[in-house]
């Protein structure tokens, strides 16, 4: 499946705006999740030893007290800003298709957060719930997986729309995305799945 299209629109102008447009304005209005419940996911779970797959633009990380920490995308304007962003540390990047096999010149992680990704990778969740079967083998027994996804669930007028759009442009692909389905595909990979819904955000955590 061809993950290119849901990250072709992050260039570096686009990135620029995206704290002000998704994290500012989006998830207030249109989503109904607070940016702030989403950094308290990550204040809670981010471990001495990170992995963040989906990097954004790394406004969450560069509130966490971090210390060694890889970020895997597969857009390199996300990897460049969110290095540049959490300097002085130095951060390793590693681009990558989350829906091929990785393999990564380092130990296994502690904790990983895969924060807003799920949505904008293409197919149903059980389709790009592969992901985690890749991402899996790069964490240590015991570690943590933590994140957020956008659901076809309980949206309000605006967030229906935007959504709409959203995937008629290819951004999202999330109209067949449900909790149930989120909890399955979870369940198959991980144990102690844990899924919170705040506005149509499905807020979830679980461990190796």
């Amino acid at each position: 499946m061809d993950t290119h299209q849901g990250q072709a629109i992050y260039n570096p102008w686009v990135l620029k705006i995206y704290d002000l447009w998704v994290l500012g304005i989006s998830n207030r209005f249109f989503w109904r999740c607070e940016t702030k419940r989403i950094e308290n996911l990550f204040l809670q779970n981010v471990s001495s030893n990170h992995a963040d797959v989906g990097v954004g633009t790394g406004y969450y990380l560069k509130k966490c007290p971090l210390e060694k920490i890889a970020l895997l995308d597969l857009n390199p304007n996300s990897l460049e800003m969110t290095q540049n962003r959490l300097l002085p540390l130095k951060a390793k990047a590693y681009q990558v298709d989350v829906l091929k096999p990785i393999k990564l010149d380092c130990e296994p992680f502690l904790s990983m957060s895969v924060n807003y990704l799920l949505h904008c990778l293409p197919g149903n969740l059980e389709q790009k719930g592969k992901c985690f079967e890749y991402l899996r083998p790069l964490l240590n027994k015991g570690a943590v997986v933590f994140g957020s996804t956008i659901l076809n669930f309980n949206h309000n007028k605006l967030g229906s729309k935007l959504m709409k759009i959203y995937n008629q442009k290819g951004i999202f692909s999330n109209l067949n995305d449900d909790k149930e389905s989120l909890k399955r595909v979870l369940e198959h990979y991980f144990k102690e799945v844990k899924i919170e819904i705040v506005g149509c955000v499905a807020l979830f955590k679980a461990k190796v």
